[in-house]
């Protein structure tokens, strides 16, 4: 656990002016891509962040970097699969801010492959980070987020969610599973929560990586070089939701490349 030495002193809360300055703001899946581009620009904008990955030698980077930069960050390694892990970061959230106002969840994976392949133990991690790791998120803090009466749901979907393309049914069925999910969470959340769900197209990140088949891979990497827009596109995306006035609930927001289909 890491904590910058530079601390914002800013109260303000969720629901009560719009903005993020001084809102205190849980990102998963923080180590890199969009994660890490959502943590930089929200410290930048004054928001006090509590990350969490499973690489923690990155995340302890960025919390170096975004103290150097005057910012506030805590840091817990953090695996989505396992609940008590998301329990955790909300409580240190807790524990050195005081709140949660905004969980974003944003850990995801990405093992594309047709289903001829049958990588089954793959389909499972998919869904276990993917749509598992999501509800585990809203586990930990829709408790606290009642209790404090206000708080921000931000979940990090795709437009695979929309868009079913050759191998990748089992990924764009968890990202279907997370925009129904929640949308179920918006409908039940009531006058003080808020629920937003970002569906990025193509992101210039690591994601073709995880593929197992070569030529999946290649076909994403291709792609990818060709169209892709940076991860900071998202990041804006998140700080547009996040800095709205108290009624007002940013639900859905599309980001993809011009040059994508």
């Amino acid at each position: 656990m890491s904590v910058s030495t530079s601390p914002h002193t800013s109260t303000s809360a969720p629901g009560t002016a719009p903005g993020i300055e001084g809102k205190v703001v849980a990102i998963t899946g923080a180590s890199s891509g969009i994660g890490e581009a959502t943590a930089l620009l929200l410290a930048a904008r004054g928001a006090r962040l509590v990350l969490g990955a499973r690489r923690t030698e990155r995340l302890e980077r960025l919390v170096a970097r975004i103290g150097e930069a005057g910012g506030s960050a805590v840091h817990a390694r953090t695996d989505v699969t396992r609940p008590q892990d998301l329990h955790a970061l909300v409580a240190l959230a807790r524990e050195r801010f005081g709140r949660l106002d905004v969980l974003v969840s944003n850990a995801g994976v990405g093992a594309i492959s047709p289903l001829d392949d049958l990588r089954v133990e793959e389909w499972d991690r998919m869904v276990d980070v993917n749509l598992k790791g999501v509800l585990h998120g809203i586990g930990a803090a829709l408790p606290v987020f009642r209790a404090q009466g206000a708080g921000h749901f931000v979940t990090t979907s795709s437009t695979a969610a929309d868009r079913v393309l050759p191998a990748m049914s089992v990924y764009a069925g968890t990202k279907l599973a997370v925009r129904a999910v929640c949308e179920g969470l918006r409908q039940e959340a009531g006058d003080h929560l808020r629920v937003t769900t970002v569906f990025p197209g193509m992101i210039g990140t690591d994601f073709a990586e995880a593929s197992p088949n070569a030529q999946v891979r290649a076909r994403i990497v291709e792609a990818r070089d060709r169209i892709a827009i940076p991860p900071e596109a998202i990041a804006r995306a998140i700080a547009f939701a996040v800095e709205q006035p108290a009624e007002v609930d940013v639900n859905e927001i599309v980001v993809r490349p011009t040059a994508q289909a």
